[in-house]
């Protein structure tokens, strides 16, 4: 499937109505989205939908994406996609269908708008306007886990270059098109300094191209806490996946609301727009859930298509509707709030207000140039292969019953043939040799066996790997150590 681009879209939008795929999801998803639809076409939207069917409805056939085989046609075909939100059950087997979407079609920007809209909707920061930029497709959500031994469990966490690369520049390609003046970039780089280490380092090397953009970076625990105390102090702000998960939900409700905030999710082959919202199930048939994040989703895609007038109408309308107090019940508030209303009646507000300009608020307006291209111009820049030379193994071992200084000697004539045993750890933190008797250990052990400098190879690996297995040791995983260009490609560890 060829990317978009926004020749492409123009040329769509001129010669009729722009193929989309819809999905009703679950809970309060069907009522939402028959609001958003409803004001959409009221607007003028030129666009033809397609349904899918997704959602618990799926996950109880058998199908554990919750996604039926045929309905990945509609997307590819139409390539863009809004959905509503959706239940997963509760139990295991069953996939995010959110995740299993954003990656399966490569959608690996997730940009989420928050913005305050005092007086009219209770904030405690009233000139918020962020814009979060996700990494959607790695980090934790690669969904790579094990049970390794009876006490512990791992999940990988894995970043790539490319990745990063990616949504850095989606990030100031956003800021630059938006007319925003900042980038910042949240990380844990002070922890996780190969991983979050990588991401900060691209964010500073694609950043020295954008020298019209301020740039800033934060660790995301010290971030975190300043974006919940002073948002204004932020524009644009760049995250690896987890982290964008969890503070965009967090800038959405301080706020105002997540009920709010719409996003998108970008990538080369498609879009998919989406409430960040769940499915309220408790709330579902009683028309009074707030369609608001879906609509504004709704517009993202409009712009996304080449409809930049039709998203102006729309949001607009919506901002008088919010200003002139009229709100369904969760942001409903006695003190400014004019009319409480449920779901149709909200949509029918805005429809009523299509054509007009908020008084308060300030007017939106959506470019020509909106439409993303987010292939060519945002492509990978190229990179030599480092060269690579493997210096060491880790061995991890599940073993219960023996102390570190036990485990030491057990291992102790396993090393030779060039790999030695260097040290060990548990949970990260070395614990032989000269390992702190106050160290609570678990049955989960690192057992690192290196060439002190030398080159090895995989030959010495294995044979060290009979011996650690003929000494009666339980081997459940190994990891290579490399270095790259002369310079380690591994952690060396807490306690080293």
């Amino acid at each position: 499937m060829p990317p978009i681009d926004s020749a492409a879209r123009a040329d769509q939008a001129t010669q009729g109505p722009i193929p989309i795929t819809v999905a009703y999801g679950d809970g309060i998803g069907p009522e939402i989205m028959a609001a958003t639809l409803m004001v959409l076409d009221a607007a003028g939207s030129r666009l033809e939908t397609e349904t899918i069917e997704i959602g618990e409805k799926v996950y109880r056939q058998g199908i554990s994406a919750g996604i039926a085989p045929e309905a990945w046609d509609s997307l590819r075909r139409t390539r863009v996609f809004l959905k509503a939100p959706i239940t997963t059950p509760q139990g295991g087997g069953f996939k995010s269908l959110n995740v299993t979407v954003r990656k399966s079609l490569g959608l690996y920007a997730n940009v989420r708008p928050c913005v305050a809209y005092a007086p009219f909707v209770a904030t405690r920061h009233p000139g918020m306007d962020v814009v979060i930029v996700r990494e959607n497709e790695e980090d934790l959500y690669a969904g790579i886990e094990h049970r390794q031994t009876d006490e512990v469990v791992q999940c990988l966490k894995l970043i790539s270059r490319p990745g990063c690369e990616k949504i850095v520049r989606y990030a100031y390609d956003y800021a630059r098109r938006h007319g925003r003046k900042k980038v910042a970039c949240f990380t844990k780089d002070n922890i996780m300094k190969m991983s979050d280490g990588l991401f900060r380092r691209v964010f500073e090397e694609v950043g020295a191209e954008y020298p019209d953009l301020e740039q800033e970076h934060w660790i995301v625990d010290i971030g975190a806490a300043k974006l919940a105390d002073t948002p204004e102090a932020f524009d644009v702000i760049v995250m690896p996946n987890l982290y964008g998960d969890i503070l965009s939900d967090v800038a959405a409700q301080i706020a105002g609301s997540v009920g709010l905030a719409g996003s998108a999710n970008i990538g080369e082959h498609g879009a998919m727009f989406e409430a960040i919202h769940g499915s309220a199930p408790r709330r579902a048939g009683q028309d009074i859930a707030n369609p608001s994040g879906l609509l504004l989703a709704g517009v993202m895609m409009l712009a996304h298509v080449g409809q930049p007038e039709v998203a102006a109408r729309v949001h607009n309308a919506w901002l008088r509707t919010i200003e002139e107090g009229i709100h369904t019940y969760d942001v409903f508030d006695p003190a400014v709030s004019r009319q409480q209303v449920g779901t149709q009646a909200f949509a029918q507000a805005v429809i009523d207000r299509l054509g007009q300009q908020p008084d308060s608020l300030r007017a939106v307006t959506y470019g020509a140039a909106e439409p993303q291209p987010v292939g060519g111009r945002l492509g990978l820049s190229a990179r030599p292969r480092a060269r690579k030379e493997l210096v060491g193994v880790d061995v991890f071992l599940h073993e219960a019953d023996r102390s570190p200084d036990e485990l030491g000697a057990a291992l102790h004539g396993t090393g030779d043939d060039g790999l030695r045993l260097e040290m060990i750890s548990n949970r990260g933190t070395k614990v032989w040799p000269e390992g702190l008797p106050e160290t609570f250990c678990t049955d989960h052990w690192r057992c690192r066996f290196t060439t002190r400098g030398a080159a090895a190879t995989n030959q010495q690996v294995i044979a060290l790997l009979q011996r650690v297995h003929d000494a009666g040791l339980e081997i459940i995983k190994t990891e290579n150590l490399y270095t790259f260009d002369g310079e380690p490609g591994f952690s060396m560890g807490q306690g080293q």
